[in-house]
């Protein structure tokens, strides 16, 4: 099993593969599986519980426990960085992106992605990482 050191990382794999190139199936919907658990109203339920800048648990361990074979992310050519991913509106589904929530903690994953070739939002990964750049840099990853 592949084994995400950073969350957030992980995530950003996650909506390359599950939520733009649609390989990494089925794709995750917090509205459907909480309408399953009796939460019609998802916007109502978040704000009534105090969860609006925080990654909602279902999401959370669904997206921790979700394995993703080797195989799948060898094709993993290009990565984005930016506040508006599906994945992180299935996470935390009234984030307004003015905080650090997603913010990439790590970039030991990459050696998970053995022909990533391509990072975009590299300006903002560098501020929530400083030296960022020049480990992509340093892969022979490109940084946009």
């Amino acid at each position: 099993m592949t084994v995400f050191r950073d969350f957030n990382f992980k995530l950003l794999v996650v909506e390359k593969l599950m939520y733009w190139d649609e390989t990494l199936a089925p794709a995750f919907s917090l509205r459907e599986h909480m309408r399953t658990h009796g939460v019609d109203d998802l916007d109502a339920y978040v704000e009534d519980n105090d969860l609006e800048y925080t990654v909602l648990d279902e999401p959370r361990a669904y997206f921790q426990e979700l394995e993703i074979p080797a195989e799948l992310l060898a094709t993993v050519e290009e990565l984005t960085s930016d506040g508006g991913h599906q994945v992180f509106m299935e996470c935390a589904p009234v984030w307004d992106g003015e905080d650090d929530l997603f913010d990439v903690r790590s970039l030991d994953d990459l050696d998970l992605l053995p022909n990533l070739k391509l990072f975009t939002g590299a300006r903002e990964l560098e501020h929530m990482l400083p030296g960022s750049l020049e480990i992509l840099a340093a892969r022979g990853i490109e940084a946009r």
